[in-house]
């Protein structure tokens, strides 16, 4: 393996553990609104900070089940893969094209995905899941990364590949600034901290 084709896997891996617990933690909780549905009784979760800032507000809505089950089991799987998929690398495993490509897939719905839930959780919901974000600040990475990756293995002298390879830092970067510029916005300092 060539040095610029060097895959993100301590991304992968270390990512991948944060987003997967994030994701078992939401469906932990998710179980456990249910169960208080269930028994008839009220449940309020460590993440329901405020009326803003609150995952149960989040996961009682209907975008929370997209597909009809609860979201963060999309998470535990996708994030499964991931972290696999970067302990394998670590240990030094090469991957044929194909598992590259079938990635590329997963985080091309993972970050489109994740784009629609943050657009619905700051513009239809109108409250933030706490754990909601740590997902969407490891696919932000995750997606530009891997990306990368790709276009190098798939697509090495294309403009696009140039530019993702000089600029990926910066294109992250100015994602997360345009993610909690959109935050700070809609919310204001009166309900994100008030």
């Amino acid at each position: 393996m060539t040095e610029n084709l060097r895959p993100p896997r301590l991304l992968m891996t270390i990512g991948g553990a944060i987003a997967l617990l994030a994701a078992t933690m939401l469906t932990i909780d998710k179980i456990a609104l249910l169960q208080a549905k269930a028994d008839g009784t009220a449940k309020t979760l460590s993440c329901d900070i405020s009326a803003w800032v609150s995952c149960s507000g989040v996961m009682e809505s209907k975008q929370a089940a997209a597909f009809g089950f609860a979201n963060s089991v999309i998470g535990v799987i996708g994030f499964s893969v991931v972290l696999t998929l970067g302990v394998l690398l670590l240990a030094g495993v090469t991957f044929p094209r194909w598992i590259w490509a079938g990635l590329q897939v997963g985080v091309l719905f993972g970050i489109g995905f994740v784009t629609w839930l943050q657009s619905q959780s700051i513009f239809v919901i109108d409250r933030l899941c706490p754990w909601c974000m740590v997902v969407w600040a490891v696919m932000i990475p995750l997606f530009v990364l891997v990306s990368a990756h790709n276009l190098r293995l798939f697509a090495p002298q294309n403009v696009v590949t140039r530019f993702l390879d000089d600029w990926a830092g910066l294109v992250i970067a100015l994602w997360y600034v345009a993610v909690v510029a959109t935050i700070w916005f809609a919310f204001g300092p009166e309900k994100l901290f008030g």
